[in-house]
């Protein structure tokens, strides 16, 4: 089979068929299937994309188990020789999809590549082209820095802000919103790490297949509408709370130890003081953002 799609819904039933039916289309002559697990939404989505979409194979959860657990559900079942990883709150355009399996397959040592992501205001994404958050990048997003100095190569290097967002390159990572991954390599890393609830999953995956040889390529030609916060929205203070208990994971999993592990408290109190940050600012702010 030539690709399985995974979706992962929440809550989130006029995005996710929209979402469905944007991608239809760009299937046409692919051998392919789709999973949409759901995590116990109230909303109606599963009667609805039963309803509209009888031949895509919907996974309904009897809890929310995550992002993580939830592609894993579907993860563990697919037989595509790609993968595509979509949120349910995205739109993918005309002509994407072909892109990005040409490019996996043409890149060299390529084991994932991700689409140009818009917002729909057509403000990129930032999250589509990142650098791994090592200590010294992590203080810099934390701190503001790479706000204030985007030009700026050593102080900007998360989201590449220096770099121009329409030449193609290698990354250390891209969203989990849409990413195209060879599945054979997804595959020898044992999927995504359930540990991680939402949020970092996708940087840890891409984390442990760079550690294997494999590259990742960021494909500006490939572009993906992210509406991004559908499910979020509906509630964003246990969202922020895993958002930055996700950046600790991540950092003691992958940075805590040599030189590292003496800098572990230092960066769990920036964590700590960044999500009271948030909170205030959404609160002087009338606001409910996750990452602002």
């Amino acid at each position: 089979m030539d690709l399985s799609v995974v979706i992962v819904n929440t809550q989130t039933r006029d995005l996710v068929l929209a979402c469905l039916r944007h991608l239809l289309p760009q299937l046409q002559g692919l051998s392919h299937e789709v999973f949409v697990v759901d995590n116990a939404s109230t909303d109606g989505s599963v009667d609805a994309i039963k309803r509209e979409f009888p031949q895509f194979r919907v996974i309904a959860n009897n809890q929310n188990r995550g992002f993580a657990r939830a592609n894993n559900q579907a993860l563990r079942l697919v037989t595509g020789e790609n993968i595509f990883l979509l949120n349910p709150d995205t739109e993918i355009q005309p002509g994407a999809l072909t892109t990005l399996r040409t490019a996996l397959r043409s890149l060299p040592d390529a084991v994932v590549v991700g689409p140009k992501v818009l917002r729909p205001d057509g403000r990129l994404d930032l999250a589509c082209r990142r650098s791994f958050p090592s200590p010294w990048v992590a203080l810099a997003r934390l701190s503001g820095l790479s706000r204030v100095f985007p030009r700026a190569r050593w102080l900007a290097s998360y989201n590449l802000t220096y770099q121009d967002p329409d030449i193609p390159s290698e990354i250390d990572c891209g969203t989990g919103a849409a990413l195209l991954f060879k599945a054979d390599a997804f595959r020898s890393i044992g999927f995504f790490d359930e540990d991680f609830f939402m949020y970092g999953d996708d940087l840890d995956v891409c984390f442990r297949l760079k550690a294997r040889g494999g590259r990742v390529y960021y494909v500006p030609s490939a572009v993906v509408l992210h509406i991004k916060g559908g499910t979020t929205r509906q509630r964003p203070r246990p969202m922020l709370r895993e958002f930055h208990r996700s950046m600790w994971l991540f950092y003691r999993k992958h940075y805590a130890h040599g030189p590292g592990l003496l800098l572990a408290p230092a960066v769990w109190l920036g964590i700590r003081a960044r999500h009271g940050f948030v909170i205030a600012w959404n609160g002087l702010k009338g606001r409910q953002i996750v990452s602002p």
